[in-house]
């Protein structure tokens, strides 16, 4: 048996197991039916609602930013100019 054969019925066997294969994913599918088909992204996320913060949060997130601010200006040098 030549080379060229051997892999020509290689192949066909192969054909016949990827054919096999299709079949069971496209019976799969219809079992599974539309809950089962993967979510994209936005969908997963577009379900959960804006996310708020308190004031109490903005105002600590703001006093943490202004000391840092303060601490870097200070380091520099640099302060406020008077008018």
């Amino acid at each position: 048996m030549d080379i060229v054969t051997a892999l020509k019925q290689e192949e066909s066997k192969l054909d016949g197991q990827l054919r096999a294969v299709r079949e069971v994913i496209a019976v799969l599918n219809r079992q599974a039916g539309a809950s089962a088909a993967p979510r994209s992204k936005s969908t997963v996320y577009s379900t959960k609602g804006k996310r708020t913060m308190s004031a109490a949060v903005r105002a600590k997130i703001s006093r943490t930013a202004k000391a840092r601010w303060a601490k870097i200006r200070a380091a520099k040098g640099v302060g406020k100019k008077a008018k």
